[in-house]
């Protein structure tokens, strides 16, 4: 079978059924929110915010496109102009590839909570995730993967850590 996009399908979902995800550490500052406003009032959604959907709740949870998704919630005008309608891409993978998927897009385009990061490299490594899988999946070097650790303070993410010794203690004659 031949693959295909998603974004070949291209869906239009009630805003209404659109969760957010608990684990974006992506954050636009005021400035950036205006001129996206300013774009989406402009040129419309040109771009499909990505979901993931659970079929339980009947909801789509946002992988990407959490902002394009707070400019329709808090803007009247635009939510009318599109009906309370987005343009959703569905993705259909497990949690661990969405969040990397959402750090990926992220990454691509801006800056991060140190903090979020943080959070989500212990989410990552409890749900089973190598720091070798962070790595390739986040597009993380090992050194930041480390630091990121070091700000959660957990000794479980350290647990297959290899520790060599920087020196050896003489002993005394």
């Amino acid at each position: 079978m031949e693959y295909k996009s998603p974004v070949y399908h291209v869906i239009a979902v009630p805003i209404e059924k659109i969760k957010p995800n608990t684990y974006n550490p992506n954050a636009v500052a005021p400035p950036e929110m205006k001129l996206l406003y300013d774009s989406i009032k402009a040129d419309g959604y040109t771009m499909p915010i990505v979901c993931y959907y659970n079929k339980e709740e009947d909801v789509y949870i946002i992988v990407d496109g959490f902002h394009r998704y707070r400019i329709m919630l808090e803007n009247s005008d635009i939510y009318q102009r599109e009906k309370g309608l987005l343009p959703v891409s569905v993705i259909n993978k497990s949690l661990d590839q969405r969040m990397a998927s959402t750090i990926r897009h992220n990454r691509a385009r801006g800056s991060h909570s140190v903090d979020l990061m943080s959070n989500i490299i212990k989410e990552l490594h409890e749900l089973g995730r190598s720091d070798a899988w962070i790595s390739k999946h986040l597009g993380m070097d090992k050194d930041e993967i480390l630091r990121l650790k070091q700000i959660t303070g957990l000794a479980a993410l350290f647990k297959d850590v290899q520790f060599g010794k920087a020196w050896r203690p003489k002993e005394e004659e």
